[in-house]
């Protein structure tokens, strides 16, 4: 685990309470001392930090993270004393797994970093299921290491957010996932916003695939990803005699 915090009374006590917890801690006091530490499995982000902001390494954090020294893809949560909705929003898009407003009790603290954990996991697993790093469906690519995605060789620009929402979808070709599944499962176990904010990411990937059959919205219940059939029927035959 990469502990990055400023404050060094509040690092060291975390530390302490980390390591009695089982875990191997390294300590970063700014974004240039946690840029240059060894892969982890999970970070914990302190937003306010001395030269560079929170929520930009964050970003920075997730855009190279790939997997981790365990193979896993590196889970990021973020604490700070701002709970604005507004902050723990931008956070979640940046790519953070969870959110701590601090005061918080040690107790919660780890049972969310066990939650990040065990939900990272299930990433792998899932990732795994597919059996190849790059997953080809018809014309579509999407590359879990390397986070890219090509569509008939041109590669598509996606945020953090819509890059996790498309390989979730794909991991499972045809399967419904309702919206309170993907909330849960990409951006807080915790939300309690409006689900619209599914449909605003499914939007903006469905314009940047050029085609909204790709994915696909189930009435009342979510949304499934799958490679659109061409619906064009054959003309009919000419009649017999």
């Amino acid at each position: 685990m990469l502990l990055v915090e400023e404050d060094q009374a509040v690092a060291h006590e975390l530390e302490e309470s980390l390591l009695m917890e089982g875990f191997e801690v390294t300590l970063a006091g700014t974004a240039g001392e946690a840029l240059e530490a060894a892969a982890v499995d999970v970070v914990l982000l302190e937003v306010s930090l001395p030269d560079l902001s929170g929520f930009e390494l964050c970003r920075r954090l997730r855009s190279r993270s790939g997997e981790s020294a365990c193979g896993m893809r590196t889970g990021i949560v973020m604490l700070t004393s701002r709970g604005d909705e507004v902050d723990r929003v931008l956070g979640l898009e940046l790519g953070a797994d969870d959110y701590v407003v601090k005061p918080f009790s040690v107790r919660e603290l780890m049972a969310r970093v066990r939650a990040v954990g065990r939900r990272v996991a299930e990433d792998q697993r899932t990732a795994g299921a597919v059996r190849v790093e790059v997953q080809v469906i018809g014309p579509l690519s999407i590359d879990r290491r390397g986070r890219r995605v090509q569509l008939r060789e041109a590669e598509l620009e996606l945020t953090v957010k819509e890059f996790d929402l498309l390989a979730h979808l794909a991991a499972a070709p045809g399967r419904v996932h309702t919206r309170q599944e993907l909330l849960t499962e990409l951006w807080d176990p915790h939300w309690y916003g409006s689900t619209k904010t599914v449909d605003v990411h499914v939007a903006s990937i469905r314009r940047k695939l050029g085609e909204h059959r790709w994915i696909e919205a189930v009435r009342g219940v979510g949304f499934r990803l799958d490679e659109p059939i061409d619906q064009e029927q054959p003309p009919p035959s000419p009649p017999l005699g």
